[in-house]
């Protein structure tokens, strides 16, 4: 009877002493997956919806869990205070100037609390710091925009159903084109003349890259022009005196204006013979009178030849003459 008493008094030892063991071990791991027994650092954000964060929610920092949820409390209107203990081994990779929002783990999973970094020239996050909590997008919000991209869409449907049914009726530019097969083939015609128009723009453009290249030719005039000196000199002489000749004909010009300017004045011989008519008739009389003149000397020296003292003077100058003719 002792004897078996004995062995049920080992055996629920045995037993405690495993149950034991086994709570310690369940309480380590816990423990060690909550980070209950490593020094952490208590940091807080303020957000205007939490949608439904839960205390011992995880933290998660560069996709690595790095702490947990330890409270939720308001902390005035509309305003929801998370604080968060964070494994003080990364305090060296968080700055101030760090974000927070809130995520989900997985697709329909447990919220968390995403950590982004912030920019490395901000100092590092210490104990009690309050980091800057980034606005969630809800669902309600996303229905919203879901929503009103579905009216946005409707309406575009609408229209197009309404221009569509106008297109098949021949109304507007596209209907007529569709219904109206003479403006449909005017349009054909259009393109063909744009066609041919761009043909002749594009063999334009090839004739005047030819004349370029001609004109770029070594030893060609132009190419002269451009790059010899003394062919340039040359030409710039040329039209210096072209330029020269024309300043003379224009100066010839203007003189011939003078002189017919003159001859429509009457202060000059010309000018009164022209324009007038007692000058004239006084003019005409002196010629009359020195022709009758002439014609009374002829005949005077007429009479001297045949005078008998200048008869011989006048034979041997005849005779002289004659011998000058025929020796000649």
């Amino acid at each position: 009877m002792a004897t078996a008493d004995n062995r049920k008094a080992i055996t629920v030892g045995i037993f405690l002493a495993l149950g034991t063991v086994i709570f310690l071990l369940g309480v380590f791991t816990l423990g060690g997956q909550q980070k209950s027994f490593a020094k952490t650092l208590h940091i807080s954000a303020i957000f205007d919806d939490v949608a439904g964060l839960k205390k011992g929610n995880n933290i998660w920092f560069s996709g690595v869990k790095v702490g947990t949820i330890s409270s939720i409390h308001f902390t005035g209107a509309s305003k929801v205070d998370v604080m968060m203990n964070v494994d003080q081994a990364t305090q060296q990779y968080i700055h101030r100037n760090a974000g927070v929002r809130i995520g989900s783990d997985g697709l329909i999973g447990n919220k968390i609390i995403v950590i982004d970094g912030g920019s490395p020239q901000a100092p590092v996050v210490q104990d009690g710091d309050v980091l800057q909590a980034e606005k969630l997008l809800s669902t309600d919000d996303m229905l919203k925009v879901l929503q009103q991209n579905n009216q946005n869409l409707l309406g575009i449907t609408t229209d197009f159903k309404i221009l569509s049914h106008k297109m098949l009726q021949g109304k507007g530019t596209v209907g007529a084109l569709l219904a109206d097969s003479l403006m449909g083939e005017q349009l054909k015609s259009s393109m063909r003349n744009l066609q041919a128009a761009t043909t002749s723009a594009a063999r334009l453009a090839v004739q005047l890259n030819q004349f370029s290249n001609k004109i770029n030719t070594k030893g060609g005039l132009a190419d002269k022009l451009f790059t010899d000196t003394v062919t340039f000199n040359r030409f710039k002489a040329a039209a210096a005196q072209l330029q020269q000749a024309a300043a003379n004909a224009s100066t010839l010009t203007n003189n011939l204006n003078k002189a017919s300017n003159k001859l429509n004045t009457t202060d000059n011989a010309l000018g009164i013979l022209l324009n007038d008519p007692k000058g004239a008739v006084q003019v005409r009389t002196t010629m009359n009178n020195l022709q009758q003149s002439s014609v009374l000397l002829n005949q005077d020296l007429e009479a001297v030849q045949h005078n008998f003292l200048l008869k011989g003077f006048f034979k041997k100058k005849a005779k002289a003459k004659a011998d000058s003719l025929a020796r000649k």
